[in-house]
């Protein structure tokens, strides 16, 4: 993969670095008060946390713990996790509810855009490629951030996490891989399926739905929100993926083309109750003091989703692609 256009000046150094075009040290790093819808700032830590995954095609493996790269990624971290702990983190409670059941109530009281209704019944093709295309940037990896945490579980909630990674990566069969069942939807809409192809062409908050995962996949301090955030997605997952499903079988799509969809309809049935109970009940039992981290991941992950949601809703009502503004 190729090292994406610019978009601000601090993107514009961490790239010019990483080329070896420059050695001044990086930029002041400003962020105002809402980093998710800030381009560069995004684009910045995307490139920072790609390099702990696939790294860049030219770009020295090892620059992936370059000092002055983390020094960079430390900077923006700050005000990015103080903002996601504002907009989301949970007031302390006394209640002894088991995190499964609080994250029941988190589930059932999200009432976001009507993405998955829209889809489902009035969406466009070009309006489902492009919600396809904005998925591609995490969906082509999708697993990936969350089995950072498989090395910081033991017992129960090992267990629980790698039977549902396991899953997620076709159960040993690279045809089934949810990551492969997403290229054939894309290749159906005419996109590319090469991973990281819609990086320079998505929004900030598309990049920032991949940049909280990473935030909490490479910082053991956060497993418990990592582990909320997977539960989450599986948790919300079986009705909207049932819609898309629908909307793609409406917009052309045969069995092959919608079966990324169709997939996730039954497999985060069963997912859901595995990530609930047996991994974050089992994790918190372990480690109580992580109870509000798993629904501060969770809420993240909603948080966020609603936000990718709005933005892609609000242009297609303006009749605008959502699309990166710099």
């Amino acid at each position: 993969m190729q090292l994406p256009p610019p978009r601000g000046r601090l993107s514009s150094w961490l790239i010019a670095y990483l080329r070896n075009a420059t050695t001044s040290p990086h930029p002041t790093v400003a962020v105002d008060d809402e980093p998710w819808s800030d381009d560069d700032v995004q684009l910045t830590l995307w490139c920072c946390y790609e390099l702990h995954y696939r790294g860049f095609d030219g770009i020295d493996p090892e620059a992936e713990w370059d000092p002055a790269v983390l020094a960079l990624r430390s900077a923006l971290e700050v005000p990015w996790s103080a903002w996601l702990r504002r907009a989301y983190m949970p007031s302390p409670s006394d209640s002894n509810a088991r995190p499964s059941q609080l994250l029941r109530q988190l589930v059932d009281s999200d009432h976001g855009p009507p993405l998955a209704a829209h889809l489902h019944r009035r969406a466009t093709l070009e309006q489902f490629r492009e919600f396809v295309r904005n998925r591609s940037v995490y969906q082509l990896k999708e697993a990936d951030p969350h089995s950072f945490g498989i090395p910081r579980l033991d017992g129960a909630a090992k267990a629980a996490l790698v039977e549902i990674q396991a899953d997620e990566y076709g159960g040993g069969r690279p045809e089934r891989m949810h990551a492969e069942l997403f290229r054939a939807t894309m290749r159906w809409l005419d996109l590319d399926d090469t991973y990281g192809h819609y990086v320079p062409d998505v929004p900030a908050v598309t990049l920032a739905h991949s940049n909280v995962m990473s935030l909490f996949a490479v910082h053991r301090r956060w497993t418990g929100a990592l582990i909320g955030h997977l539960a989450a997605l599986e948790m919300t997952s079986t009705l909207p993926n049932r819609r898309y499903a629908a909307g793609a079988t409406r917009l052309g799509a045969d069995s092959a083309a919608a079966q990324y969809f169709t997939e996730h309809v039954e497999a985060d049935a069963v997912h859901e109750q595995i990530a609930a109970h047996d991994l974050c009940d089992s994790y918190a039992a372990q480690h109580p003091e992580t109870a509000i981290d798993i629904i501060f991941g969770a809420a993240c992950s909603l948080g966020i989703d609603n936000l990718i949601a709005d933005h892609l809703m609000t242009s297609w009502t303006a009749g605008v692609a959502a699309a990166a503004t710099s």
